[in-house]
Parts: C-alpha cells; sequence; structure tokens
C-alpha cells in the first residue's frame, strides 16, 4: 500500500482551483452535464487532481446519461476507497481517492452487466492523461 499524501489546507489551496477544491476536499459536487469530461471520448487515464493516482481508464467508462462521467470500475480497486455517506438524506456509498482521500464521486448498483455498478465521478475531480498513439 502506498503512502498517504498529507498536505495542509493551504497547499490544497494553492495546487486546487476553488473548484476543484470544493469537491475533492469539502465533498462538494459539480453541476450535471457541466464537467469536461462527461462527454469525452479520447483514449487514456483519468488520474486524481489531487495526488496524480491513476483512478480510472477511458475503456471502462461508459454514457449513463447522469451527466458526469460515469465508469464500470476503477482502474485499480486499491487506488479507490469507500465510504457510507448519508448527507442529503438518502443513503450511497462514496467514492474517495485512497492516496490523497479526495471526494470523487458516489458509486451506485445500477451500472451495465459487466459489473453491475456506476462510479460517477466529478469532472473535476481528475486529470487525464492520453494514451500514447504509439502504443
Amino acid at each position: 500500500m502506498s503512502e498517504k499524501v498529507k498536505k495542509t489546507e493551504e497547499e490544497w489551496r494553492e495546487i486546487l482551483t476553488e473548484e476543484q477544491h470544493y469537491v475533492t476536499r469539502q465533498k462538494g459536487t459539480e453541476r450535471p452535464f457541466t464537467g469536461q469530461y462527461n462527454d469525452h471520448k479520447e483514449q487514456g487515464v483519468y488520474k486524481c487532481v489531487g495526488c496524480g493516482k491513476e483512478l480510472f481508464r477511458s475503456d471502462k467508462k461508459f454514457e449513463s446519461g447522469t451527466g458526469w462521467p460515469s465508469f464500470t470500475e476503477p482502474a485499480n480497486q486499491g487506488h479507490i476507497s469507500t465510504e457510507a455517506d448519508g448527507s442529503l438524506g438518502m443513503m450511497r456509498t462514496e467514492v474517495l481517492c485512497s492516496s490523497c482521500d479526495a471526494h470523487l464521486g458516489h458509486v451506485f448498483p445500477d451500472g451495465p452487466n459487466s459489473t453491475g455498478l456506476r462510479y460517477c465521478i466529478n469532472s473535476c475531480a481528475l486529470d487525464f492523461e492520453k494514451e500514447d498513439d504509439n502504443d
């Protein structure tokens, strides 16, 4: 298991935009259909905006119609963690980066048949690294 990334509030504010900080550090949510990766189709890897950990791959991304990027599974199960989330008067499962504890979004049991899961992730919690065309 990799070491935890620990930063002060001031350090987080220096490296994250206001929206990224709100979502990843304060457990916020970006407005649906506004995120840069909602309709994103390029092949590559989605990484944590806070620490660079590889979280999701484009081959597991699907169109859920919810307004947020959706994935059937993480790139590596050890790169995410989950917690029960009872906010907003309902029970959900929160998805976090296992390295820096960034709030990423939530996972729901209504995804495609391959896993039955829908990882509903905020675009602003992600950085994208395009797959090298020479592979």
